[in-house]
Order: C-alpha cells, then structure tokens, then sequence
C-alpha cells in the first residue's frame, strides 16, 4: 500500500475525472457457484486496465462492507474512458457482464451496483493524515492541506476559508 505520511496532506488533480463505484451483494450466501465467478472478474479486469495507461483508469480500492459486500472504488480520467472499456467487446468486462446476465440475470442470487460521479476540476475534497496514499490521494499528487487547502471548504473550492477556529493546531501545519 506505501508508506504512511506523518502530516496532514490533501489530493490535487488536473482536471474533470470521473469516480466510479462498483459493488456486488451475495444474496444466497449459500450459493457460491453464482456469486463466486462475479466477485472473481474484478482482479482480471483491474489488471487488464493497469497494464494499459491509455485507458484513462486511474486506479483502485477494494473495501468489504462486511462478509456480502465487497465494494470497489475506482478513478477515471473521463466517462469517455470508463464508458469506452465497459462497452469494449475484446476487454475482460464484456464477456464478464454477458457471462453474469446469463448466469445469474435477475435470479435474486447476487445483485451488482454502479454509481458515477463526474467531477469537475477543483470541485473535489480530500484529506488525509498519517495514512499512506489511500482512495483519491493514491492516484493523485499529494500536497500539503495547508494555506487555501487548510479547509474542506476551500479544498473544495467553495469558498476560501481559513482553518476551523479554535481548533487545535499545534501539530499540524495550516
């Protein structure tokens, strides 16, 4: 995972990206014949996309939501990107969508779920402290959350604010 950073830091990126949410719940828990192959695509389809830069696939996190819902976080450079990979036929993600509606459909046995997140450039908040590169700031340039980026408001480009006053401050930099 890397080295925790002993400070208090904030992700910047260039530009629009896109946050992609993907998530699968094992409904019949006793039925691993269905869920097991949906949950054993996404390693090959993470794979594919790192050993191809050109496909604007940032990076990604896995995180359980308890035994039946494993979650991934994923970035993007685009939709354009995301909806390009999705709808490739010669990719891993195509076969494993046709394979999955076949196999499993609307059977009840294992539900999937996507959410998107366009973000526009600078409309973003993240902060991290003594954590090693996680989630937004693993695929990102690290950079002190300090001066304009002191506050969550002003990370997000809201407002220019300073640091929440009356909040302890003696060992973090603001």
């Amino acid at each position: 995972m890397g080295e925790v950073i002993s400070r208090r830091v904030t992700a910047s990126i260039e530009g629009d990206f896109v946050v992609f949410l993907i998530g699968m719940r094992i409904n019949r828990f006793l039925k691993p014949w269905k869920w097991l192959p949906v949950f054993a695509a996404m390693p090959k389809m993470i794979k594919e996309l790192e050993a191809s830069p050109e496909s604007g696939f940032l990076g990604a996190g896995l995180y359980v939501g308890g035994p039946r819902r494993p979650l991934m976080v994923q970035y993007w450079r685009s939709f354009e990107h995301l909806e390009r990979y999705a709808r490739s036929r010669d990719a891993e993600h195509w076969p494993a969508w046709v394979r999955f509606n076949r196999r499993v459909g609307s059977s009840g046995d294992v539900g999937i779920w996507h959410e998107t997140y366009l973000v526009p450039a600078g409309a973003y908040d993240s902060v991290y402290n003594n954590m090693p590169p996680t989630g937004l700031g693993a695929v990102a340039e690290l950079v002190p959350a300090a001066g304009r980026r002191a506050s969550a408001a002003g990370r997000a480009g809201v407002r220019d604010e300073p640091y929440a006053a009356g909040a302890a401050t003696d060992r973090i930099e603001i």
